[in-house]
């Protein structure tokens, strides 16, 4: 194996443990260190891209994203939701001053906002309202 090939798959894997976390931590993404680790794996290894790409925790958010699909609803709501508890624990914890509070609310109103701008992805089959059926 030449130096490249080890580095790229070294760089690969500190991005998938990156996107892991991210899968955590609110405000570190996911998405981004993933395709990231895709880029890596296709230009060192194609069997650590296939495993990424049919990851069935991790392939999907890239498939997702690369086909223009979004994200789903449930992705977002539990991002949003842990951002915003993860903000105001924070605030709650550190007692931060008002500029401080201010900074926190501004950016996570400013990653909510691009959370919900982000194109929802729906599965096949689904439907946003009830058939008249479904409720009698």
């Amino acid at each position: 194996m030449d130096v490249k090939k080890a580095i790229l798959i070294f760089l690969g894997t500190v991005c998938v443990g990156l996107g892991v976390l991210g899968l955590f931590l609110p405000l570190m993404p996911t998405t981004v260190f993933l395709l990231m680790a895709a880029y890596c794996y296709s230009r060192s290894s194609d069997s650590f891209h296939n495993w990424l790409l049919n990851n069935r925790w991790l392939g999907q958010y890239i498939t997702n994203y690369r086909s223009g699909r979004g994200i789903s609803v449930r992705q977002k709501i539990s991002t949003i939701v842990m951002l915003w508890a993860s903000i105001g624990f924070s605030v709650w914890i550190v007692a931060a001053g008002f500029w401080m509070t201010l900074l926190l609310a501004v950016v996570a109103l400013g990653v909510t906002t691009h959370i919900l701008w982000i194109k929802t992805y729906r599965p096949e089959g689904t439907t946003d309202r009830l058939d008249v059926e479904q409720i009698s």
